[in-house]
């Protein structure tokens, strides 16, 4: 064994001790992980809220490899080759780590606050606008954090470093430069946050949005995504509903009114038709009980126009409300007055009045 010793180099056995550390440096700390978690986990299960386990859960991956990367900070303090190799390599791992850190804890909040912002119930109004602007700065948030973290990254680097510093000497062309190519990622970064801080679409809106019917799905940095009835995702930039004119149904609530026409027989009586639409809207469960009318809005040579109005509490109900109310009402001309249904009207000449309006003949004279 005292051979085998000797035949060893001369570096084997500070390298055995400093792995020896590293080793159980990492360990400790992968203890010490498991034990708190453990605990955590525990104390969330008890918990009433739904919050805490998502914020355990988000940052147990990074908080595992933070405390590896401070039992390696402890085992370099016992050996001067650790702590060399750990020097170079800390530029790249604790701007990384760190970053990791808040990207989890920031996600792990928005996730939660995205909990308490229901927007099944009815009065959905104030969830959807936080759900917007949490949807919005999250993502800024975490574009601001990256960008930070790279950049600290990269400064850790001499080369990349000096770089900087010979763009800093040309700044002027460089500007120019770093101006025009990213002037479309800055209009759109900026568009996202005029819209979270001047709210014209939120998530859940229904909008119309060249001349689809559709609702706000996600709403990105530089794109939004609405969801159109049949299923289809429609991707409009973000400066498109700050530049150009669109249709919000929910702007400042839910309600909605909705109109059905019909074109009738100028004969047609109202009264009787007034009063099986309003029996009609009354005990339909779709209507929220806000408005109802029946108005004849148009007269023409052989059909009046004539307007049904209903509200109800959202722009499916009121779709729904409108097909039937339009189905019903067709039935019920047919059925009890055929004779409001619109028709042409040809009036065949009077031959014998034609006759009798006819000039004498003239006698020939002599």
């Amino acid at each position: 064994m005292q051979n085998l010793i000797d035949r060893l180099p001369a570096w084997f056995p500070d390298v055995a001790f400093a792995l020896l550390l590293v080793g159980l440096g990492v360990f400790a700390a992968l203890l010490v992980h498991r034990i708190a978690f453990r605990i955590l986990d525990r104390i969330t299960g008890e918990s009433e809220t739904s919050s805490d386990g998502i914020v355990v859960a988000h940052i147990r991956r990074p908080a595992r490899w933070a405390l590896v990367a401070l039992g390696i900070v402890l085992a370099a303090r016992e050996t001067a080759l650790v702590d060399d190799a750990w020097h170079k390599v800390a530029g790249f791992v604790m701007p990384a780590l760190v970053g990791w850190m808040a990207l989890s804890i920031m996600k792990a909040l928005v996730e939660a606050a995205v909990l308490k912002a229901d927007i099944t119930v009815s009065n959905n109004l104030e969830a959807r606008r936080k759900r917007t602007r949490l949807a919005i700065f999250s993502r800024i948030g975490a574009f601001l954090i990256i960008f930070v973290t790279v950049g600290l990254m990269l400064l850790s680097i001499p080369g990349v470093r000096d770089v900087g510093v010979t763009l800093m000497a040309s700044a002027g062309l460089a500007g120019l430069a770093v101006g025009a190519a990213a002037q479309p990622a800055l209009k759109s970064l900026i568009s996202g946050l005029q819209m979270a801080l001047t709210e014209p679409i939120r998530i859940d809106d229904v909008v119309i949005v060249d001349g689809q019917w559709g609702r706000i799905e996600d709403i990105r940095t530089t794109y939004v995504v609405v969801k159109i009835w049949d299923e289809r995702r429609l991707i409009v930039p973000s400066n498109f509903f700050l530049e150009q004119t669109f249709q919000n149904w929910t702007r400042h609530g839910a309600e909605l009114l909705g109109t059905v026409f019909l074109h009738l027989d100028p004969l047609a009586e109202i009264a009787p038709l007034r009063a099986a639409f309003e029996d009609m809207v009354e005990n339909h469960p779709l209507w929220d009980g806000r408005a109802k009318a029946m108005q004849v809005t148009e007269t023409g040579p052989s059909s009046i126009e004539v307007r049904l109005l209903m509200s109800a509490a959202n722009s499916a109900n009121a779709f729904d409300l409108r097909c039937a109310v339009r189905e019903g009402m067709l039935e019920w001309i047919r059925v009890n007055q055929p004779r409001a249904i619109a028709r042409q009207r040809v009036d065949a000449p009077d031959a014998a009045g034609l006759e009798m309006d006819a000039a004498p003949p003239i006698e020939p004279a002599g």
